[in-house]
């Protein structure tokens, strides 16, 4: 067996297990945290509206903080953005995730998929830089948060290296491309990239908590 069949198949087996248990163990564990009865009274009507409307506003940062916020948030977008053209876009991808899961789609252009990454890395370095930079966020970052960066940015850098056949044999670019998501894979569930699955639930429970106290949601 060679890496690349390694990388395609016991390594990428193993990952995807992994991650689908840690998903399900994430979610079981959340939903299963015990929850405190709030016994005041409610200082505003329609709660589950203000919890449905704070899922929507946080998209954006309220307006006193939107100019000072306007570069990370350029960032996050264009990251996200990006990340999910690139996953949901490509042909392999799509047909990785149909192999997971039955589900299809049309693929993306080519074309689309390299600017899209490009973009990715290069948002995804500038929020190192200023990660790295901002005296605020340099002291609240942790390991956590520097390798979720690590192992979001290798899947894009080794693939756009296979795909544009620099530094080896495809075949070898390949498999270390595939080696490099089935750790992104595994790492998904137990760090912070898992805010992307519980962030709707998460804003949910911040506007019904806060409308509920009479905040402005």
């Amino acid at each position: 067996m060679d890496l690349l069949e390694f990388a395609r198949g016991p390594a990428l087996q193993v990952a995807s297990i992994i991650f689908i248990a840690g998903l399900i163990w994430r979610l079981i564990h959340l939903f299963l945290i015990p929850k405190k009865i709030d016994m005041s009274e409610a200082r505003a009507a329609g709660e589950r509206a203000g919890a449905v409307r704070t899922i929507f506003s946080r998209f954006l940062h309220h307006g006193e903080f939107r100019a000072r916020t306007a570069n990370g948030s350029a960032l996050a977008y264009t990251m996200h953005l990006g990340l999910a053209v690139v996953i949901f876009g490509s042909a392999p991808h799509i047909f990785f995730i149909e192999s997971l899961t039955g589900l299809s789609w049309p693929a993306l252009p080519n074309v689309a998929i390299h600017v899209a990454a490009a973009l990715t890395l290069a948002a995804l370095i500038g929020s190192l830089i200023r990660r790295r930079t901002h005296p605020v966020l340099r002291l609240l970052s942790n390991f956590d948060d520097y390798f979720t960066w690590l192992v979001t940015v290798a899947p894009i850098v080794t693939g756009l290296l296979a795909v544009a056949h620099l530094g080896g044999r495809y075949e070898t670019l390949l498999a270390i491309h595939i080696l490099s998501f089935s750790v992104f894979l595994v790492w998904f569930p137990f760090g912070k990239l898992m805010h992307s699955f519980i962030v709707i639930g998460s804003r949910y429970t911040t506007g019904l908590t806060f409308t509920r106290r009479g905040a402005k949601v």
